[in-house]
Parts: C-alpha cells; sequence; structure tokens
C-alpha cells in the first residue's frame, strides 16, 4: 500500500467514524524490517499498511487493539529490540509509536518523496503490466500515449496520471530534472523522436527503450546523425530490464523493468 493510500484509507475511516490506532515507527536503528516514518492503520475488525510483518506486527496490532477497545487517549511509545525474545533475527532495535487516529494526527503525517517520477509512453501491454505493479509502490507517474482508447477504463491509482496528449514528445519537457523516462511506444519511428528528445535534454535519471540491441544499434546511428550528445546516448538503457530475467511475456517484463527503475533510483539516493 503507498502511503497516499494509507492516508486515503485514514481519512476514510475518519469520515466513516470508525475508531482506530495509528502505528507508527518513530525511530530504528540497525537492521529493521521497515525505517522510521512507516505507519499502519488498525481498527477493531481490520488493518491497513504494514511495519514490516512478522511477530513484531502481531504483537503492534494487538497492543494497538488493546488500547482501541480501552478507549485510550494518550500517546504511547515502544521500544522494541528485534532478537530472539521477539522470534525475529533482524537484530535491529525500534521504537513504535500507537496514538489514537484524529483530524489532527492526521495532518501531521508528512508528505513522502516519492522514490522515482516517470514518463511511461505507451499504453499498451507492457505499459499497463508496469503500472499494474507501480500501483503499491511510492512514486509519481506520467502515463502519455496519443490513443484515449488504450488506456484501460478502471480507475488509476492517485499518483498515476493519464495523459492523452499529441505530440506525445512534447511532454519531455514537462518532466522535472532528474526524472525517468520508459518509452514503449506502438511506433518506431514515435520510439525515435521521444527518445530524441529524452537525450537532448540530458537531465534524466533512467532513460530506458523497449527493443532488441538491433534496435538500439539503428537509433543510435540516427541519434549520431541529428547530433544528439556522444555522453548521452551513452546512458541509454535498450534493451530494458535487469539482466538475468528471462521472458518476454508483459507481466515479466515489467517486472525486470521495474526492477531495473528501483534498482537505479536507488542507488542514485
Amino acid at each position: 500500500m503507498t502511503f497516499a493510500a494509507l492516508r486515503a484509507t485514514a481519512q476514510a475511516w475518519l469520515a466513516a467514524g470508525r475508531p482506530a490506532m495509528e502505528v507508527q515507527v518513530l525511530e530504528h536503528r540497525g537492521s529493521v524490517p521497515r525505517d522510521a516514518g512507516t505507519r499502519m492503520l488498525v481498527a477493531a475488525d481490520a488493518v491497513a499498511g504494514t511495519v514490516g510483518g512478522g511477530h513484531l506486527e502481531w504483537l503492534a496490532i494487538e497492543r494497538a487493539r488493546r488500547q482501541l477497545a480501552e478507549g485510550a487517549t494518550a500517546v504511547d511509545d515502544w521500544a522494541v529490540a528485534l532478537g530472539p525474545s521477539l522470534g525475529q533475527c533482524c537484530g535491529g532495535a525500534l521504537v513504535l509509536r500507537t496514538q489514537p487516529l484524529t483530524a489532527a494526527s492526521l495532518a501531521a503525517w508528512p508528505e513522502p518523496r516519492p522514490r522515482f517520477v516517470l514518463q511511461l509512453y505507451g499504453a499498451g501491454h507492457v505499459g499497463r503490466a508496469i503500472v499494474r505493479l507501480l500501483a503499491g509502490i511510492d512514486c509519481r507517474v506520467q502515463w502519455i500515449d496519443e490513443r484515449e482508447a488504450e488506456f484501460p477504463p478502471e480507475p488509476l491509482p492517485a499518483h498515476v496520471e493519464k495523459l492523452c496528449v499529441e505530440p506525445v514528445e512534447a511532454e519531455v519537457g514537462a518532466a522535472p530534472p532528474g526524472a525517468c523516462h520508459l518509452v514503449l511506444t506502438h511506433s518506431h519511428d514515435l520510439d525515435l523522436r521521444i527518445t530524441e528528445a529524452i537525450l537532448k535534454r540530458g537531465d534524466f535519471a533512467y532513460c530506458g527503450l523497449i527493443g532488441s540491441k538491433t534496435k538500439r544499434a539503428r537509433f543510435i546511428r540516427r541519434f549520431e546523425q541529428r547530433g544528439v550528445p556522444a555522453a548521452a546516448i551513452a546512458r541509454l538503457t535498450c534493451p530494458i530490464g535487469v539482466p538475468g530475467i528471462a521472458g518476454k511475456e508483459p507481466e515479466v517484463l515489467a517486472v525486470a523493468v521495474v526492477a531495473q527503475l528501483l534498482q537505479v533510483t536507488g542507488a542514485a539516493d
């Protein structure tokens, strides 16, 4: 569940008058399942989000539900060592904070920094598979295609923005510096124009182009003829996806590509 989705759940529970407790990882040290700032919501009959699973989470839910049943109103900070006594071998330590979910506590939630900002060009099979995987990841996505009918009819996650525009390559200029770009449209000519615009702009964290090594070689020749800087061309990722994942099914390729995005942007932090 993304942070935005958890916030939406909290808002819905408050609006419905559903009593709940908020469990937050307040501090962490060493090897722990989730970092400081992670939150989970606990109602009498439901849980949203996670503070890492395992015995730690089971105890945290039990503690929160006991406080909920007792009508607790105070903030409760609980220091936990993740060792044999807890049945977990992480070896780190953390402080969990439990408090009633209120409008005031929700207003204090910070705005999270997305893992990455992505311009995703193409609403075909691979694009749709990628968006399904990104639904549960804290990122920001502009999903761009000139064909309205290719987008799925169901609502998109709040962090995915659909853009049906023409010319598609003009959207490259709207991306923030350091954005990621994935180019996988229905047209090689359109792929060429979009990728050229990304490479000429130059300030990208990742530029992935769907295709084979043959397609890469042909595109590079065109880029060189059009004066695209060699340093930018060298940063082009084509084929896309982390090495070692075999298969061309859209879902398999999506897993490889999303893993690569997380790998690239994680290394940049």
